[in-house]
């Protein structure tokens, strides 16, 4: 039997290579896995910490998709902010426009993280007695409890969705785009009027990039490594030739799913990520729908409020959406990381775009009227997930 090593510890992993330094990534102290942000530190937390290099995320839009593509903008604007390179399709706006409207960002600038917690819980820790006798009895005692997520360290950055980014920051990129109507001759474009859908030219796109610039695998980078943002816009739109969002029945049924299937293949065999924005909520059989969300790695679906009776609910007054975290990975582990929370909610502020964890106000506030408190309590029966006589209303449970 050999002897050890002197000065080597039993716990060294012999033969394991360093990971690969790039910019803008981090190592996941749970799988290995080298990570990078999606520009939202917060969803990035939610995530279990950010997006790892070769999978896919799946953001289910918006019913005007107002805020998915937002989301977008910041997984694309953090790529240019380090220096990666960018890879933009879209079916609806050129992708020039698109990366000429990215966030500012703020790199000098942290927002306090203090600005999400529960006032009350903060009124109830003040040394002040006057203070503390502000707020009901049944309140003092409960935990405080943080409304923005608190992950320990800064990883990504922040932006200012009232300016754009600047130009000499997108000259300096470099970027890959994709516009169909520029991909398609007149042929094509008659087919996608017939609803005839064909992904393979974006998929023939992505895989030429992959592999001329060196982000393949079987064909390492003779430069400083780096890493390929594949951003696409609206995948599955009536815009894109495919027919899911318009019929129950749809010729196209399997279009979707093999593109994804084989975009899965080149991420995992490549330095790249990818984040995709489906309409998820227009497509009527929802069995493809399920099938799409089996083919990603990360599926998050986003729920506005505009045009909704939960725009004028009081309940909600405080929050533009609710965010839906339907499937997280399993990278080199049995189990998969599960947020603390399940009932996040998301708002757009002056600046910045921010996730909390979704709280109900107190009904026996002395600001709310009657009418208020009335719309609270059936909006809190929604809510509440118990199996007691006062989630059922006024019936009565048989069992």
């Amino acid at each position: 039997m050999a002897a050890p090593v002197r000065g080597r510890s039993s716990f060294t992993r012999r033969g394991g290579g360093k990971l690969t330094a790039i910019p803008g990534s981090r190592p996941s102290a749970r799988h290995g896995q080298l990570l990078l942000s999606c520009g939202v530190p917060a969803l990035d937390h939610v995530l279990g910490g950010g997006l790892a290099i070769g999978t896919l995320l799946l953001i289910e839009e918006d019913t005007y998709s107002t805020y998915s593509h937002l989301l977008l903008k910041y997984f694309l604007a953090e790529g240019v902010v380090n220096g990666h390179e960018v890879f933009v399709a879209s079916a609806n706006e050129d992708p020039t426009d698109i990366l000429q409207d990215l966030p500012a960002p703020l790199i000098n600038e942290i927002p306090k993280q203090g600005d999400g917690v529960n006032t009350q819980a903060a009124a109830a820790s003040a040394p002040d007695s006057q203070d503390t006798m502000k707020i009901a009895w049944r309140y003092q005692n409960l935990p405080q409890v943080q409304s923005v997520p608190i992950y320990p360290s800064r990883f990504g950055h922040y932006y200012d969705v009232s300016k754009t980014m600047p130009p000499e920051m997108l000259w300096a990129a470099k970027c890959h785009h994709f516009y169909l109507p520029q991909r398609m001759s007149w042929d094509q474009k008659l087919r996608v009027c017939k609803m005839a859908c064909d992904y393979n030219p974006l998929l023939e796109s992505i895989q030429r990039v992959i592999h001329q610039e060196g982000f393949d695998g079987s064909n390492p980078q003779k430069r400083q490594k780096n890493v390929l943002r594949i951003g696409i816009q609206s995948l599955g739109s009536v815009l894109w030739g495919d027919d899911i969002c318009s019929e129950d029945h749809p010729q196209n049924l399997h279009s979707l799913t093999r593109f994804l299937y084989a975009l899965r293949g080149l991420l995992r065999m490549s330095l790249s990520v990818c984040v995709i924005t489906v309409p998820t909520h227009l497509i009527q059989n929802k069995a493809i729908t399920l099938r799409v969300r089996n083919l990603s790695d990360t599926v998050v679906g986003l729920e506005s409020f505009i045009g909704s009776e939960r725009e004028t609910n009081p309940l909600y007054k405080d929050y533009h959406g609710l965010l839906h975290v339907h499937q997280i990975p399993r990278l080199n582990s049995l189990i998969s990381d599960v947020s603390d929370t399940k009932d996040l909610a998301f708002k757009l502020k002056r600046k910045l775009f921010t996730i909390e964890r979704l709280h109900l106000p107190p009904d026996l506030s002395d600001t709310v009227s009657r009418s208020s408190k009335q719309d609270l309590s059936g909006s809190a029966k929604l809510l509440s997930s118990g199996c007691g006589t006062r989630a059922a209303g006024e019936k009565h449970l048989d069992f």
